[in-house]
């Protein structure tokens, strides 16, 4: 499994991270951790979903984003023992990671700090760009850059996915059949699988 925030590290020091992880499973639906706990390790995503989930001022529950094989999430772990969880993470389908903890982190530097800048730049680029589709892009074309990040099958609701496209249901939900009745996709209970990449990739203008 390669991870792109080793992106750089020499292999020696990759390695030294990996030996201090420990290896986590969790089950459908498992929580991985609820926001205000403290931060006090980094999950390196080796397979399954995870969703990162908030609950907003009048009380709904947010998805601001989906976490699959060779990403991670609790980067704040890098940063300071005492933080907290920002968000609540959840595990979508069954899937495991390698964790860090943070009491194990400083004898791991230079290669941690590295890991940190890495996390840092990623997550500048990926809000510049959800930033430039949420102010040009229209929410049709949203919802299917969304769908194809997400992968197939996707485990979401359409509430949770129009969280991610930011836009409503309802206008997800005509995506969703229009796209179904073209045979791009198949939609069931609780699933959405994407049965034609290219076709929806063309429609949401994506280049690869």
């Amino acid at each position: 499994m390669d991870w792109p925030l080793f992106s750089g590290l020499p292999e020696q020091d990759v390695a030294r991270v990996l030996a201090a992880a420990r290896r986590r499973t969790f089950g459908k639906g498992e929580v991985v951790f609820h926001r205000g706990d403290p931060g006090d390790s980094l999950h390196l995503v080796v397979g399954g979903r995870f969703a990162v989930r908030v609950m907003t001022p009048v009380g709904d529950v947010a998805t601001l984003g989906i976490r699959g094989a060779g990403e991670s999430f609790g980067e704040m772990a890098l940063v300071h023992p005492e933080s907290r969880r920002a968000a609540t993470v959840q595990a979508l389908e069954p899937g495991e990671t390698r964790a860090i903890a943070y009491s194990q982190l400083e004898q791991l530097r230079p290669a941690v700090d590295r890991m940190l800048v890495v996390l840092l730049a990623a997550d500048v680029s990926r809000n510049g760009d959800l930033l430039l589709d949420a102010l040009y892009v229209p929410a049709e074309r949203r919802v299917l850059r969304r769908l194809l990040e997400l992968g197939s099958p996707v485990a979401l609701t359409q509430e949770e996915l129009a969280q991610l496209a930011g836009t409503s249901r309802a206008t997800v939900n005509r995506v969703l059949r229009d796209e179904e009745k073209r045979g791009a996709v198949e939609l069931t209970r609780g699933r959405i699988t994407v049965s034609d990449a290219d076709a929806i990739r063309r429609r949401a203008r994506v280049t690869t």
